[in-house]
């Protein structure tokens, strides 16, 4: 059941749970896009094909918003912003160690290597600058909430930033984890995304629920 944080025209913003993938992959499992464009075509009668652009993407693990444009030229207008960095988004993170300072940037050049789906801190000219803005928010029972702000759209930007300083996201294996969550989820949210409306031209500001779990209300 798609849960929709926002509709309008020109744009459609959904919650993503952990597990979903936003486009299609090797996989070859259902992609997210597929079932936003079944629920268009059913809400709004539309005959033919659904037009959906993908803005941007999360991670499989990862959970929030995701937003798609439903026409070619909202599409175009909001990658012209994410190309001039006018979209804002905020993550929250929950990690197994406080960060160096309570608050701080991050700045690294990273690799992505494509057999291993994953990033790493390289010093080599051939890494691309990544930067993020954190804020320790709170500190939970066995875990420390963060919220993240980056800068760049880089690749498991956030995931190996942090666990570079070692703030490794509760169940995140893949980057130093000890152990997994249970539905294989990553204790990372997409929490809100901010944006000039690509044709209302007003901003526009986006925030996801968190997950509902134990660690995830504990953070609210």
């Amino acid at each position: 059941m798609l849960e929709v944080l926002y509709e309008d025209n020109h744009l459609i913003a959904i919650n993503k749970k952990s597990g979903d993938i936003v486009q299609g992959d090797k996989t070859g499992d259902a992609p997210l896009s597929d079932f936003v464009k079944a629920y268009i075509k059913k809400k709004y009668k539309k005959p033919g094909n659904v037009f959906l652009g993908t803005i941007h993407r999360l991670d499989r693990p990862t959970s929030g918003i995701v937003l798609y444009a439903r026409t070619s030229k909202a599409l175009s207008r909001m990658n012209a912003q994410l190309r001039e960095k006018l979209v804002k988004k905020t993550y929250w993170a929950v990690v197994d160690n406080p960060p160096p300072n309570s608050s701080g940037t991050l700045e690294n050049h990273l690799q992505k290597n494509q057999k291993q789906n994953k990033s790493y801190i390289t010093k080599s000219n051939g890494g691309k600058n990544a930067v993020l803005e954190y804020k320790l928010i709170k500190k939970l029972d066995n875990f420390y909430h963060l919220e993240i702000k980056p800068k760049t759209g880089r690749h498991h930007q956030i995931r190996v930033q942090l666990a570079n300083i070692g703030c490794i996201i509760k169940g995140d294996l893949k980057y130093g984890a000890r152990r997994s969550n249970k539905d294989a989820s990553i204790h990372l949210l997409a929490r809100k995304i901010e944006f000039i409306h690509p044709v209302k031209k007003k901003t526009i500001t986006i925030t996801a629920p968190a997950p509902k779990n134990s660690v995830w209300e504990a953070c609210s």
